[in-house]
């Protein structure tokens, strides 16, 4: 396992990438700590999000309240934009 600073990562992430393609794990460090490991993915894990199923929780006793996207009352949208208190 090699180790990268922070600093040098951005001009030679190409060679860093290709290095993990090869199946080398990198650590990247900045001020002396580690703070990230460049790694080649894991066989047999996916690295695609699951697609959504919309409904699935229909009848399970989730429901939207007809006024959700209604405006806000004036006091609740005040504090939102941090005006008074």
């Amino acid at each position: 396992m090699d180790s990268v600073n922070l600093a040098d990562v951005a001009s030679n992430l190409t060679r860093l990438i290709e290095r993990a393609e090869a199946g080398e794990e990198i650590v990247i460090y900045r001020a002396g700590r580690p703070v990230a490991r460049l790694m080649p993915p894991v066989e047999g894990i996916s690295t695609t999000k699951p697609q959504r199923v919309f409904g699935q929780l229909a009848g399970q006793g989730y429901w939207v309240g007809d006024d959700f996207d209604d405006p806000l009352p004036e006091e609740i949208a005040k504090a939102f934009r941090g005006e008074g208190t």
